[in-house]
This record gives structure tokens, sequence and C-alpha cells, in this order.
């Protein structure tokens, strides 16, 4: 019975961890998402202070094309992210089922040694009343 219990908790911990990693991708995604927002903002008031909104124009501005690069480093990295979570979650969707068939059979087990128990408890009682009976005759 020890060894379920620890089987449990290692199957809980699994689970807790995967959900940590997920959670940590959502972040990180909802940050660079955020990143890359601010940085679209910025080639656009970069574009709007010099008049050249054509990224190919000579004179387009130096820090919009650096930002446009840098968002869209972003945007690929966010692409590779999604792509992680999705694997992510499968694999905290397994964790979680295999820390309830788990979880199953430990119930499962339980019940059984309740009804065992039960089964002794009731052989002494009827073999108490039996006593009981035959003391009477």
């Amino acid at each position: 019975m020890k060894s379920r219990e620890t089987l449990i908790r290692l199957k809980k911990f699994q689970v807790d961890e995967k959900r940590r990693r997920v959670a940590q991708i959502e972040g990180m995604i909802a940050e660079f998402d955020r990143i890359a927002g601010d940085l679209e903002r910025e080639i656009k008031t970069e574009q709007d202070r010099a008049g050249i909104h054509d990224p190919a124009h000579f004179a387009y501005p130096t820090y919009a094309k650096a930002a446009m690069q840098r968002r869209e480093n972003l945007r690929r990295s966010v692409s590779e992210l999604r792509t992680q979570l999705d694997e992510a979650q499968a694999a905290l969707g397994e964790a979680f089922e295999e820390l309830k068939k788990v979880e199953l059979l430990d119930e499962r087990d339980q019940m059984r040694e309740r009804v065992a128990e039960n089964v002794r408890d009731q052989a002494e009682m009827d073999r108490i009343g039996a006593m009981r009976g035959a003391a009477r005759i």
C-alpha cells in the first residue's frame, strides 16, 4: 500500500510540473505578444515622425527597421512556443490520465479491503452469536 501512495504522490508531482510548464509557456506567449504590440506602436510612431512608411525607401528610419526585425523574431518565437504549448498540454493530459488510473486502482483496492474487513467482522459477529446461542441451549 505504501508503494501505491508513493506512486500517487509521484504522479501528482508530475501533473503539477506539467501544469507549471504549460503556465510558463502561456506566460511567455503573452509577454512576447505584449512586446510585439509595443514594438508595433513604436514602429508606427517612428514612421509617423519620419513621414516615411515604406521600408524600402532609402531614408526609412533605422530604428523602425530594427524594431520590425525584432517584432518578426518575436512572432516566430510565439509560433514556436505555440507548438511547444500544444505538446506540453498533450503531456499534461497524459500525466493527468495516468494519475487518474493510479487513483482509481487505489480506490478499488481500498474498497476491496473494506469489503474483506466487513466480511471478517460479520464472520466474527456470527461466531459470537453462535457461541451465545449454543450457551443458551
